[in-house]
């Protein structure tokens, strides 16, 4: 089944393109969910009308993401953990934990768009990305240190 699709997917497309989609996916979900129109002649010309609406919501979307990146990029975020004895972490630091990190210092991130391929369970310096737009990545800097200094 072609579709029109009404905004960013992942791993199906992006807005504006006409995708070939099974029509499962296209019925019980696309569409119900308006990320999606099915492709027929009345459909395109709806959608031509609201192209440019959407191109400056998708600008306008793009900006505000790339603003709040760099002000990511330029804050330091630290995380105290407890250490034993012998120098080893107890437990990790997880998304959500980074998520509870960025919401205390006023930035609100989904713990859904923070990319961390493993759980942090050593002291140091990383650098995590999270994703704040398909397009837009924010590389931050984390301090993770014990409770203790």
């Amino acid at each position: 089944m072609k579709v029109i699709l009404r905004s960013d997917i992942t791993n199906v497309g992006r807005q504006g393109e006409i995708k070939e989609v099974s029509p499962g996916f296209a019925r019980n979900y696309l569409v119900p969910q308006n990320l999606a129109m099915e492709a027929t002649a009345q459909n395109m010309k709806i959608w031509e009308r609201e192209k440019h609406k959407l191109e400056k919501q998708r600008e306008d979307t793009i900006s505000a993401a790339k603003e709040l990146a760099a002000k990511l990029e330029a804050a330091e975020f630290s995380a105290k953990v407890k250490v034993g004895d012998n120098g080893k972490v107890f437990g990790s630091v997880t998304t959500s934990n980074l998520a509870k990190i960025f919401a205390d210092q006023g930035f609100e991130v989904s713990k859904r768009d923070i990319l961390l391929s493993d759980s942090i369970k050593e002291l140091g310096n990383y650098e995590i990305n999270v994703r704040l737009h398909p397009e837009v990545t924010a590389k931050i800097k984390l301090a993770v240190t014990s409770e203790k200094e």
